[in-house]
């Protein structure tokens, strides 16, 4: 059977207002941007970018707004992402509990929560109900090792006062009404999870935005940023307070090569899949899924039925190199197509027609943070570790609030001034991250072959991601 057809986003095919080449959106115009006068300059059109201008233009209709991208809106992780609305971070909840306390942790999973809610609202708010299904996440345990460790998981949530109502177990009857894998020992399910069409979503956002007054200028590379002054390959443009929402592209701005790690997450779709075979294998509320595994996969029923699934293990490039011939890789399709099919052996016969990726962003704690300092009015968001789709929302929200002068919850949440440390220089850093998700795929074996957990390595990851 036919692997992959295309090195395509099957995200942009789906999207007929998607403008896959260079040719930028002009109708908001082309003016250099010495020439527009802002109050607040947004540098990235992703969702961070995005959803800040959103929540700013709600709060204060009359502030000018420039928004600032090099390439097109959701060019980066934003239009090529794996779809997943979660309130999933990339800290876990007991190292929030740990640095910030047992009430500010659960004050920001409760914030997440609400944020799926909120981009289901918005989403459909802007037309795109069909694109998007809240049917919760399932996290399948597929050994033995996988099961202790998400039972040990809920275990820990249920100590911090997590119930039932956001984090359950189902058995592997249970399960199979969910998704239907091999080797089903039961699953950790959360409602709080959608699964939606990104790239379409990045775009309306976009659309929606310019249709209220606010610039968005495509084409337009930035430089650096500095207080009250951005400077682009266009010249420079003043403002008073400036956004940086450039997550894993943050590598190219000048003093900022290491405050950001770039690392590449890639995709695969089957073709549409019949229906009965495809409600045989994932329930048609859509759930997002994944097992339990280190070196970390993910996936979607889509709203054309298909099955979009994803992963890490890429190689992460010296130097904190982006390029487009990074979007693919042929190893990948092999270890991605030959993990769905181990899932689901129904899909022998099914073809797979599209294969993408890009670079998502992390930072050396492995903490995401919103961060803004009314002295200088610098402010950004970022280090998702590819769970941004929500938590762009929720940092665009609460960069809106601060920028405003608003002291709310969202403005007490602990990744509020949050500090990440820089990355070490290479060839540390390059030799670091590619040996751990050298460990994360060896653990998987072990623990596949020996049916007991690799903890040395869990340690070491753990350790590492400071979790």
């Amino acid at each position: 059977m036919t692997d992959v057809v295309r090195a395509a986003c099957l995200w942009d095919d789906l999207d007929p207002t998607s403008e896959t080449s260079d040719e930028f959106h002009t109708s908001a115009g082309s003016s250099d941007p010495g020439d527009v006068s802002a109050d607040v300059v947004i540098v990235g059109a992703g969702f961070t970018g995005l959803w800040t201008a959103h929540y700013l233009n709600q709060l204060d209709p009359s502030s000018r707004i420039v928004v600032l991208e090099s390439r097109r809106v959701g060019f980066g992780a934003s239009g090529r992402n794996g779809g997943w609305s979660s309130a999933l971070l990339p800290m876990s909840l007991a190292a929030l509990v740990r640095d910030h306390g047992r009430e500010a942790a659960l004050a920001f999973d409760r914030a997440m929560n609400a944020s799926v809610d909120e981009i289901c609202a918005r989403a459909r708010g802007m037309g795109l109900g069909r694109q998007i299904a809240k049917g919760g996440y399932v996290q399948v345990a597929r050994t033995r090792p996988q099961w202790d460790r998400l039972r040990d998981a809920v275990t820990e949530a249920r100590s911090f006062g997590i119930t039932e109502d956001d984090l359950r177990v189902l058995d592997v009857e249970q399960t199979s009404t969910l998704i239907d894998v091999t080797n089903t020992l039961g699953s950790v399910f959360t409602p709080h999870c959608a699964a939606i069409q990104p790239g379409s979503l990045v775009r309306a956002l976009a659309a929606d935005l310019r249709a209220r007054g606010v610039r968005i200028l495509e084409g337009v590379t930035v430089l650096s940023i500095e207080p009250g002054r951005i400077v682009t390959d266009r010249g420079p443009m003043n403002a008073p307070v400036s956004v940086r929402a450039t997550e894993a592209f943050t590598v190219r701005l000048r003093h900022h090569h290491r405050n950001v790690l770039p690392l590449y997450s890639l995709m695969i779709a089957t073709e549409p899949i019949s229906g009965d075979l495809l409600d045989s294998l994932i329930s048609a509320s859509r759930p997002t899924f994944n097992d339990a595994r280190h070196l970390i996969v993910y996936g979607q029923r889509t709203a054309d039925d298909r099955i979009a699934f994803g992963g890490r293990g890429a190689p992460y490039h010296f130097g904190s190199r982006i390029d487009p011939r990074f979007d693919t890789h042929d190893g990948m399709v092999r270890h991605l197509t030959t993990a769905l099919r181990e899932m689901f052996p129904a899909l022998s016969d099914v073809s797979f027609t599209h294969h993408w990726g890009g670079p998502l962003g992390a930072h050396r704690d492995w903490n995401c943070s919103v961060l803004f300092d009314p002295r200088t009015g610098m402010a950004s968001a970022g280090g998702y570790v590819g769970d941004g789709v929500t938590t762009s929302n929720l940092a665009g929200r609460t960069l809106a609030h601060l920028i405003t002068g608003r002291e709310t919850d969202l403005t007490r949440l602990p990744w509020v001034g949050h500090q990440s440390r820089t990355w070490e220089p290479e060839p540390v850093r390059w030799l670091a991250v590619n040996a751990m998700a050298k460990l994360a795929a060896l653990a998987d074996e072990r623990e596949r072959t020996t049916g007991r957990r690799a903890r040395t390595i869990e340690r070491i990851l753990d350790l590492v991601l400071g979790h």
